[in-house]
């Protein structure tokens, strides 16, 4: 994104009257606004609760409790390993490769298969809660985003 005070803008496009001044500066003025705006959109949250190397050389678990605000969508991703997800709060319909989209709500639990193309949408008017526990080989990203 290409910087430029406001003055910059009206000088470079040498504009002269107040009146074509002001509506340049409210153009410009708008335009970061409306940046402004979509960056401030509520990202997914996650935080891991427990990463622990397991009794299998090669393996480990994570725990992460993720949040999804209203409205949010995963980008599609896969896993190099099982992940069973508990819903805490809210309602997700969760998109998973050879099976059909399923709703979930607070009380469900699931599990997504190694290495296929998933993503949740929370379909509700509150934030989706929900733990998710992965065992998958060490040294592997824990996700990887899939086009």
């Amino acid at each position: 994104m290409i910087k430029a005070s406001r003055e910059d803008v009206v000088k470079r496009l040498n504009v002269r009257s107040s009146s074509a001044r002001l509506a340049m500066l409210l153009a410009v003025a708008l335009l970061a606004g409306d940046h402004i705006a979509s960056a401030q959109q509520p990202a997914i949250q996650r935080k891991v609760l427990l990463q622990q190397d397991l009794n299998f050389p090669t393996l480990q678990m994570v725990t992460t409790l993720v949040e999804i605000p209203v409205g949010g969508r995963e980008v599609r991703h896969t896993h190099p390993g099982v992940l069973g997800i508990y819903v805490l709060e809210g309602t997700i319909s969760v998109e998973h490769e050879g099976r059909p989209a399923t709703t979930y709500k607070a009380g469900d639990s699931l599990h997504i298969d190694a290495d296929k193309i998933h993503f949740g949408i929370n379909v509700g008017n509150v934030p989706v809660k929900l733990v998710a526990t992965l065992v998958a080989e060490k040294g592997k990203p824990l996700n990887t985003p899939v086009p």
